[in-house]
């Protein structure tokens, strides 16, 4: 009996215990907006759902990566082995998703990507599980819709790293798969980005439209270029991931970014009930902050944790939680989600934008939806 009742006391202390949650992100270094983003929704989050799921105390320990993937990988092993948290998350770029994923793996935890965004992220660990985007998810969406546009050749501009690639792949097969044809691909570096050369390349290949993939935080300086050049003036169109056109940073543009149209999974001008009481919500708790594709990607991130939680009734086992996230599905400000139990990724509406002012402000005004999409990278394994 007195065995049992010890027992039973270390059960209940466990049970007391919080669930600690390891958020990598990057406050500071060019990728700050995405970890800014992820804080400021992290708050309004709690704020709105306070922080005890299944009678246990989240607890959020976050850490400043840089954007670096080293500093990434040694934040990793320091939450696993030191604070021994039951979940990581955040991973504000593709290297730094890719630098943890074999720690976590090793320790059965949860990895749950907030941003990070090339397609193969989720095949380098069966304890990952994205709530944000695949970059082939919104190409090949963009590769259907831009020869129906009207445009027939197109140039490509991406970054130099994994999602840069992902895009100009996807791109092209789909375009060409619907009648289009890329006459010239282009890469850009990543770091210090100069683009005025390559727009050039592409002006004199004189295509009917670009297709363009920067990073967030380049868009502004990717858009004063092209109309510097006088590209908008020359007629030529310009189709590009969601990243090009930020919430974060649209406003900062300024009249270059009016008209560019973008594919992505998100705009704060969304227009359903779930989405206005979010934007509400975030601008109240961050004063001067507009949400975007980052902010609802980590407030997603949160409601599928807490609901994994709430499913396990407090059980943070590492196989147990992964279990409860697949297949979960609700309606996300962004519209229908869910977790494709197969793949452990995102399946998610896809919009097409256009940079429009209202009331004083830019926003990515949609206006063609493409239901219920899934990252095709992972067609062969659909099936199985």
């Amino acid at each position: 009996m007195a065995a049992a009742t010890a027992l039973g006391l270390a059960t209940a202390a466990q049970a007391a215990d919080p669930i600690k949650i390891g958020v990598i992100i990057p406050m500071t270094g060019p990728f700050q907006s995405n970890g800014k983003q992820i804080e400021a929704a992290i708050k309004t989050y709690t704020k709105e759902k306070g922080d005890t799921v299944a009678g246990r105390k989240i607890e959020f320990i976050l850490r400043d990566d840089r954007g670096a993937p080293d500093i990434a990988n040694r934040f990793a092993q320091e939450l696993l082995a030191q604070d021994r948290v039951s979940i990581l998350t955040g991973f504000g770029n593709t290297p730094a998703a890719l630098s943890a994923a074999a720690f976590a793996a090793k320790a059965k935890v949860p990895q749950v990507i907030m941003v990070a965004a090339t397609s193969s992220i989720v095949e380098k660990s069966p304890y990952i599980v994205r709530t944000s985007q695949s970059i082939p998810q919104i190409a090949s969406v963009i590769g259907e819709w831009a020869p129906k546009s009207g445009s027939k050749t197109f140039v490509s501009i991406v970054s130099e790293y994994g999602p840069g690639l992902d895009a100009e792949e996807w791109f092209a097969k789909t375009v060409e798969a619907h009648g289009g044809r890329v006459i010239e691909k282009l890469k850009v570096p990543l770091a210090n980005p100069d683009f005025a050369p390559f727009l050039q390349r592409a002006a004199d290949a004189k295509p009917d439209a670009l297709f363009v993939f920067v990073p967030t935080g380049a868009g502004g300086n990717f858009m004063k270029q092209f109309v510097e050049r006088g590209l908008d003036k020359a007629g030529m169109k310009l189709v590009a991931m969601s990243d090009l056109t930020d919430d974060d940073l649209l406003n900062n543009m300024g009249d270059a970014a009016v008209g560019a149209v973008t594919g992505g999974p998100y705009s704060a001008s969304h227009d359903s009930p779930e989405n206005k009481a979010f934007v509400a919500q975030f601008k109240a708790a961050n004063p001067g902050m507009r949400p975007n594709v980052v902010a609802v990607s980590a407030w997603d991130a949160l409601e599928l944790i807490y609901r994994a939680v709430e499913a396990t009734k407090g059980d943070t086992n590492g196989d147990a939680l992964i279990a409860a996230m697949k297949g979960q599905s609700w309606n996300s400000p962004r519209g229908p989600i869910s977790i494709d139990p197969a793949t452990r990724d995102i399946v998610q509406n896809i919009y097409m934008r256009k940079v429009e002012r209202h009331d004083g402000e830019l926003y990515n005004m949609e206006f063609e939806t493409f239901p219920n999409v899934k990252d095709p990278a992972h067609g062969a394994s659909e099936g199985k």
